[in-house]
């Protein structure tokens, strides 16, 4: 059984940051590829930012690339989004995913569980 909590979302204006956490439990965190989505209103969950497991490598969508950054710390079992110059079009519900194969690269697909979510709205 794994557990990933998010936090850190809210209001935000546009232009802003944010820096979402998510804490993972149950598994040995720091064997496993762990990445962020995210789902706006009547629109898919889309793939925002995937990590492998020891950090070395990080996979961005083009709609973050060069605004957000990905990062873990394996030691506190967390993995961390860094949001900046935050748009209106960013506004979602944020989820992070674990990859349970153990030593994923972090890919845009490969993930079997989310989080309950974290809800980030930024205003115009």
């Amino acid at each position: 059984q794994v557990q990933l909590v998010e936090s850190g979302g809210g209001l935000v204006q546009a232009g802003g940051s944010l820096r979402l956490s998510c804490a993972a439990e149950g598994r040995t965190f720091s064997r496993h590829a762990m990445g962020w989505f995210r789902q706006a209103p009547g629109k898919e969950r889309e793939f925002v930012a995937g990590i492998s497991w020891n950090g070395g490598r990080t996979l961005y969508a083009d709609s973050v690339q060069g605004r957000s950054t990905i990062s873990r710390d394996n030691a506190k079992n967390t993995v961390y989004l860094q949001m900046n110059s935050l748009k209106p079009e960013d506004t979602a519900v944020y989820y992070c995913a674990i990859d349970l194969r153990p030593y994923g690269l972090g890919s845009a697909k490969e993930y079997d569980y989310w989080g309950q979510g974290t809800q980030v709205t930024v205003s115009s």
